[in-house]
């Protein structure tokens, strides 16, 4: 029987921990096949082409690249999204990754960068999902917790998130915080360092075109992934044991 050399086998025990490790906890869905892997080494190449409507016609990147639309840049192996600080525009830096999907387990980690709050009120960063009129879903992270919302039914008019629920759990300026995102169905549930929130529409359920990220002051994302998602059977149980989300 050929001997496997001791250091060989600590160096792939390693691999595969610091592999499991990067895979964090889902409640609602196991993770199928990998669809987005990146991890901002490099600069995206943003789109260039003609879209179709609010959120469709386009794959890959596209982000401001506008001074009224805020700006984005890769920093370091991160994703940072700058708003543009003139109050009297108070727009949001925008960046999207356009695919077609329905049911996604999304993963990043976001930061918040402790700098002059400027422009817009408030500090934020969110992880939008969008369908061809405006967004579906998102979980919103701000120095409070986390908030977990959906669009009005109708996609009319300006932007109007409604709440489904609600984390306080205050985060520091400047430090890393873990996301997951589950979509399933007409069902979502939001993770932020390991606390969850759950909530459940029709809208969850259409299908959608890209994933955006929102940038209110200035934030960071990075080590982005996308895995199809399949349903986990532990799901009845893990939900009764969350904290009812508002409907």
């Amino acid at each position: 029987m050929k001997r496997i050399p001791t250091l060989l086998v600590a160096a792939s025990l390693s691999f595969f921990a610091a592999h499991a490790e990067d895979l964090q906890p889902t409640l609602m869905t196991t993770r199928g096949k990998l669809l987005v892997d990146q991890n901002f080494a490099q600069q995206p190449p943003p789109f260039d082409g003609k879209s179709h409507g609010f959120a469709s016609g386009f794959k890959g990147w596209r982000f401001n690249t506008e001074k009224r639309g805020g700006h984005w840049e890769a920093i370091e192996g991160a994703f940072r999204g700058s708003e543009f600080t003139d109050p009297a525009i108070k727009h949001p830096a925008t960046a999207s990754y356009g695919f077609d999907f329905k049911d996604v387990v999304i993963q990043c980690e976001v930061r918040m960068l402790d700098v002059p709050l400027e422009g817009r009120a408030g500090r934020r960063i969110q992880v939008r999902t969008t369908d061809t009129n405006d967004y579906v879903c998102s979980v919103m992270v701000n120095p409070d917790g986390m908030k977990i919302e959906k669009s009005d039914n109708d996609h009319a008019g300006p932007d109007k998130p409604v709440p489904l629920g609600e984390l306080k759990s205050p985060i520091k300026l400047g430090e890393w915080q873990k996301v997951v995102f589950e979509i399933l169905g007409d069902e979502m549930v939001g993770t932020l360092n390991g606390q969850s929130l759950t909530g459940r529409h029709p809208l969850i359920a259409e299908d959608k075109h890209s994933i955006m990220f929102v940038s209110g002051c200035v934030s960071e994302v990075r080590n982005f992934k996308v895995w199809q998602a399949l349903p986990n059977p532990e799901w009845a149980k893990n939900r009764a044991a969350l904290k009812p989300a508002a409907k």
